[in-house]
């Protein structure tokens, strides 16, 4: 994944209110701090639930 695909990405992310991005400068250097808001906890949640039932179920 390029800088650029991961960037849109994560803007996606952040439109929808699952994370939230904060850009800081430490020293000279800029940082970037990527968290989980509390949607965004529930929502992955809810994904690993669905996964873990598409896995196991046997059909």
């Amino acid at each position: 994944m390029t800088s650029g695909n991961l960037a849109t990405h994560l803007r996606k992310l952040e439109d929808s209110g699952y994370i939230r991005v904060r850009k800081v400068l430490e020293g000279r250097s800029p940082v970037t701090y990527i968290g989980l808001t509390e949607d965004g906890r529930t929502a992955f949640r809810v994904y690993k639930k669905n996964l873990r039932a598409l896995l196991e179920d046997p059909m």
